[in-house]
């Protein structure tokens, strides 16, 4: 089910939003931006609806903000707006579309959808995390590279996922990959809110951005909190055991211990790149060589 940040002081708004959303949409609602904030940060909305004037500055700085994040460029917000004479400048309002509260109760529902299939027709995003996927990744470090920024960039990975996966089923490894996004994504952002960058390249795989002096220590707190978390998504007898019994790739059965992490780290310091691929590759290898220690750990290419 989609969700929705709903932003707005006006009970009717939110009366007309509660008819004619119903079961449609997973909705939260919120009287000010800066206290939905903690929630679009956690919950990754599919669509910010935000009643607001073209003279509230601050409203307008912090959603302006929000949308500088890399993260939440793609994020589409739709303003409602009281009439008012005269055009809309458009230049200072970070938002994709509007929708005069006259028209309010007979377009919304479809001002909504249409904003959301835009959306998801234009930005490349992972569907299970909504995180940036490859594309946006590789034009994110590519245009860090092309101004010649100094950065830290990371490779995760989870260890023995395809067992886990294959044992326990889809569903359940769905949402391993669910909240280790949303994992990364916090604490990256709690760490650096400013210019951090958090992607998923797909499967058990993520990648993010930081400034040099903040990743290891945010390595650290990424595996000590999937650490923490992740013996929950075993059954009771095999959580106990420390191990699940699961088929290799080569079909034969298996022990295979609890999931954990492996981060490996580079920056842009430890080398000449010049192309996207570049770094990337040498952030992968430093992961596989993390995969090479039992449990949880990440290394930092110190060359």
């Amino acid at each position: 089910m989609k969700s929705i940040v709903v932003i707005s002081k006006d009970i009717i708004i939110l009366k007309t939003l509660e008819v004619v959303f119903k079961s449609l949409y997973k909705t939260a609602v919120f009287n000010n931006i800066q206290f939905a904030l903690d929630y679009i940060y956690n919950s990754m909305p599919d669509l910010v609806i935000i009643d607001i004037n073209t003279d509230d500055s601050a409203s307008i700085n912090i959603l302006s903000n929000l949308k500088e994040d890399p993260i939440f460029y793609q994020l589409p917000v739709l303003a409602v707006l009281s009439d008012q004479p005269g055009p809309i400048t458009w230049d200072f309002l970070p938002v994709e579309d509007y929708i005069h509260k006259a028209d309010f109760e007979r377009d919304m529902l479809t001002r909504v959808k249409l904003s959301i299939i835009r959306a998801e027709r234009v930005v490349e995003i992972n569907p299970l995390t909504k995180l940036p996927g490859n594309i946006s990744i590789n034009r994110q470090i590519q245009a860090r590279l092309d101004k010649h920024e100094v950065f830290a960039l990371a490779y995760a990975d989870l260890d023995h996922f395809k067992p886990f996966n294959d044992k326990y089923g889809f569903s359940r490894g769905d949402e391993v990959i669910r909240i280790t996004g949303r994992l990364v994504l916090n604490i990256v952002k709690n760490k650096q809110h400013k210019n951090s960058f958090v992607g998923h390249i797909g499967g058990d795989d993520f990648i993010f951005i930081m400034d040099l002096n903040l990743i290891e220590e945010t390595s650290i707190e990424i595996i000590n909190n999937f650490d923490r978390i992740i013996s929950t998504f075993y059954d009771n007898d095999d959580r106990v055991r420390g191990h699940i019994e699961s088929c290799d790739r080569h079909g034969l059965l298996k022990s295979f211990d609890i999931m954990s992490i492996s981060i490996g780290i580079t920056d842009t310091k430890a080398g000449n790149f010049p192309h996207y691929g570049e770094i990337t590759e040498r952030a992968s290898e430093m992961k596989k060589y993390a995969k090479q220690f039992i449990g949880s750990c990440y290394r930092l290419d110190r060359r």
